[in-house]
């Protein structure tokens, strides 16, 4: 009896003894991890500051303060256009003061890279490149396209922005109910469904982060207001600043509008894919007709023609 108590004890203890050997290799294995990620921290943070990498960062800055200067001083933009550059320039999520400067000279700068090449290249025309006059034409016409050639990089840039913001204005509106519903203000659930959305989607949080700001600061709301319609240039942005401006303007409330603004918007959403999915037939097509088709009739009268071929040989 008493061995087996003995034996019961040794056991117990064993086990204790490997239980503490556990918990103290597992606490040093986190410890070990934790100063690992510290280690990788700082050594990241060191490899960031150093003078290649900060350089690095430091070009793209000091190449755009360089064609900033270029376009300050060459002032290829006329003054009343330059207010709606700027205007497309915040759309595009451009808001530095010299932003317009640095689309003017990069006008200057394309241009003259796509008038040096004309330049180049004309030269080695087989015809028409040993007459001077053709050249001249040619590298106007360069430097008119490359002039021309911000101005589209921008629209794009606009257009992209655009919908990124389209797609996850429903998330946004629902935000904002749930927000409106907690009792939070206007500025209070703009900030807090800008920094929900930072990585969904970070036009629309950028956008509504400037909103919230020129709210804070003080003023005329419905100005503010109408400023993110007009940066955002949606339909539907249009309709929520309208609600908003509203519902401060008469004081009511503005749940019940958010919530349909968002079932609108998730409608109009499902009817553009249905109409994209509507489209898809006939733009296949031509695809089918110039690629399937054609294997298809291979593949089917293929071994006819070469059975014709044969018979027709040996006779």
């Amino acid at each position: 009896m008493m061995n087996a108590d003995l034996l019961r004890n040794a056991a117990l203890l064993v086990l204790l003894v490997l239980v503490t050997l556990w918990l103290v290799l597992r606490t040093t294995s986190r410890r070990a991890r934790i100063a690992q990620r510290a280690r990788q921290s700082v050594a990241r943070a060191a490899a960031e500051n150093t003078p290649a990498a900060v350089a690095a960062r430091s070009m793209p800055q000091h190449l755009a303060k360089r064609v900033a200067t270029l376009g300050e001083r060459i002032p290829v933009v006329q003054a009343e256009e330059r207010v709606k550059l700027a205007t497309r320039l915040a759309s595009a999520g451009f808001r530095d003061r010299r932003a317009v400067a640095v689309v003017s000279g990069s006008k200057i700068v394309v241009g003259a890279c796509l008038a040096l090449g004309a330049i180049a290249l004309g030269g080695h025309l087989p015809a028409l490149g040993q007459h001077f006059a053709f050249r001249a034409l040619l590298m106007a016409g360069a430097f008119v396209i490359g002039m021309m050639l911000p101005e589209y990089a921008l629209g794009f840039m606009i257009g992209r922005r655009r919908k990124a913001i389209a797609v996850a204005l429903p998330d946004a509106l629902d935000l904002l109910v749930i927000c409106t519903n907690a009792g939070n203000s206007l500025v209070v659930a703009l900030k807090r469904v800008s920094a929900e959305l930072r990585t969904i989607s970070p036009a629309l949080a950028d956008e509504l982060a400037v909103a919230a700001d020129e709210l804070s600061i003080g003023g005329d709301s419905a100005r503010a207001l109408q400023a993110l319609a007009a940066r955002v240039g949606l339909p539907s942005m249009r309709a929520l600043v309208t609600t908003l401006v509203q519902s401060q303007k008469y004081g009511t409330p503005i749940t019940q509008s958010l919530r349909t603004l968002s079932r609108t918007e998730r409608t109009m959403q499902m009817v553009t894919l249905e109409e994209k999915a509507a489209k898809l037939a006939p733009k296949m097509t031509i695809p089918m007709m110039l690629f399937i088709m054609p294997t298809v009739g291979l593949i089917a009268a293929g071994p006819a023609v070469i059975r014709l071929m044969v018979l027709f040989r040996h006779h």
